[in-house]
């Protein structure tokens, strides 16, 4: 077997930096193909604004569709019309607005291929949702209605279990809720979440994930990680070898840390430490700024601007994983678990067997 599938990453997965023009704009993608996104993660990266979270389940690639913002429990919001469009290999900003286009900003956008904005219904959950699902990149977007009351299940479309799920009330106030493969119970965890708009380490609630997660659904529970019959959107990934990874390591506390193996040259890297409480969410891209020393960090959970200069180098990125650096706690705090989820800009070894090159 082939060690990838996916030679060219960019075809899934591409981070995009630009300035803002005040008004309305196309931000156009530098990868090697082309990348119609999907799934849209906006920052400003040098004021103190919120994120934006658009996808093509609700409406990205029309005019105005509805946002949400991870450090935030606000509901859906689609009083502007900050995103107008997208196209084969770019996205349109409709508006002036500090988060997304204004003169003095300077943003990166995250974005994820799923099927082109083309879904399906999903009936192998107790409740039906609504699937779009990319199986090669191992990635679907899904959204459903909760159950009146109790424990229910989700298809989410992908045939493999998935790694990370990261949900959101739309119509109500609600954590950022998300299952990591490597919480206490592993694979099996029905009980441990994050919150992916909160600093807290891993917590346990009953029944958080219903009756678990398995190939082909999720569980939630009304009551307690859904509210009854509120509309939601789920992100859902499995690993690929190759190109995306969730995966954990253990803090060393030295100001040289431990290296994390992804088997990939990592484009974007998020970690989270599950084991203390108050530290942040940690993101990382190959854009900001350039490569390497430094390697500014952003924190979805909060609208902090990105975290500049040398006591923020926290990450090296390498050719087949990354090297945590310094002792802070938020990523290498001595003998704390910390869970992530990368993706890539090349894998280490392509499908005909010819290694990356290092930078």
């Amino acid at each position: 077997m082939a060690y990838t599938d996916i030679d060219d990453p960019s075809v899934y997965f591409q981070t995009a930096t630009y300035t803002g023009a005040g008004a309305s704009q196309t931000v156009t993608n530098d990868g090697n193909s082309d990348l119609q996104p999907d799934f849209l993660w906006i920052k400003r990266r040098n004021a103190g604004y919120g994120y934006v979270v658009v996808d093509s389940n609700r409406g990205l690639g029309s005019s105005n569709p509805p946002y949400l913002a991870t450090e935030a429990t606000d509901v859906e919001n689609s009083n502007q019309n900050w995103i107008s469009g997208v196209g084969t290999d770019s996205f349109t900003i409709g508006i002036n607005e500090q988060n997304l286009s204004n003169t003095s900003g300077t943003y990166v956008a995250w974005q994820w291929k799923a099927n082109g904005g083309t879904t399906a219904s999903n009936s192998d959950g107790s409740v039906t949702s609504t699937t779009q699902v990319n199986s090669d990149a191992g990635f679907s977007i899904v959204t459903f209605e909760s159950a009146s009351s109790g424990n229910f299940s989700v298809g989410h479309g992908l045939g493999v279990q998935p790694a990370m799920i990261i949900t959101k009330n739309r119509e109500g106030t609600s954590q950022w809720y998300t299952w990591h493969q490597h919480l206490t119970g592993g694979t099996s965890n029905t009980s441990y979440l994050l919150s992916l708009n909160r600093t807290d380490a891993e917590e346990s609630y009953a029944n958080a994930w219903g009756a678990g997660v398995t190939s082909s659904v999720f569980g939630m529970q009304s009551g307690n990680t859904a509210t009854a019959s509120n509309d939601y959107v789920a992100y859902c990934f499995a690993e690929k070898q190759g190109y995306s990874k969730c995966g954990v390591y253990t803090g060393t506390g030295a100001a040289s840390g431990p290296f994390v193996y992804t088997g990939f040259k990592p484009a974007f890297v998020m970690v989270k430490g599950i084991s203390s409480n108050a530290t942040e969410w940690q993101i990382y891209d190959h854009k900001r700024p350039g490569y390497n020393f430094p390697n500014y960090n952003l924190s979805p959970n909060n609208t902090t601007a990105e975290y500049t200069g040398e006591s923020y180098h926290n990450m090296d990125i390498l050719s087949n994983g990354f090297k945590i650096l310094l002792t802070d706690v938020a990523v290498n705090k001595s003998g704390d678990t910390y869970v992530y989820m990368a993706f890539a800009e090349n894998p280490f070894v392509t499908s005909t067997g010819i290694p990356t090159t290092a930078r």
